[in-house]
């Protein structure tokens, strides 16, 4: 019998563009959407779904045994942003803040929360995203570091 590894965690992954600049035009927020997607089916990464914003970015994938969080923030932001620059989608150049926010979902909440993810224009007529992400931070229990 040969070993086989198995898993499925879910990742609800947030970034935001430097200094929280709403840069993202809506054309460039189209096609960083559909490289995210392409980019992430190359790497062997399942993203169920993304949301490009005018100043950050959400994304619910299935984390690779393979990797960590971390490797997949980095590969996703460090090489979107180069993507983003070599197509120059934005005026003057991008890119994404430090860090990320990376919460997980349990399989039974991957249609709601793809749902929230879908509706994140709606959302944001109600919540900016300082509002959003720092309560994000608040229902998991972190505090929130203001630096």
């Amino acid at each position: 019998m040969s070993i086989h590894a198995y898993s499925r965690v879910w990742v609800h992954l947030i970034w935001s563009t430097l200094n929280r600049e709403k840069i993202l035009l809506p054309e460039a927020r189209i096609a960083l959407s559909k490289h995210l997607m392409e980019n992430s089916k190359e790497k062997g990464i399942y993203m169920k779904i993304n949301y490009v914003n005018a100043d950050h970015v959400h994304t619910l994938f299935d984390l690779p045994t393979r990797f960590s969080t971390e490797d997949v923030a980095m590969l996703l932001k460090g090489e979107s942003s180069h993507w983003a620059n070599q197509n120059r989608l934005v005026q003057g150049g991008m890119a994404w803040g430090r860090g990320y926010g990376a919460f997980s979902v349990s399989h039974s909440m991957v249609s709601e929360v793809a749902k929230y993810i879908a509706d994140q224009a709606e959302h944001h007529r109600k919540k900016s995203f300082t509002e959003e992400y720092e309560a994000f931070i608040r229902a998991y229990g972190l505090e929130v570091k203001n630096d």
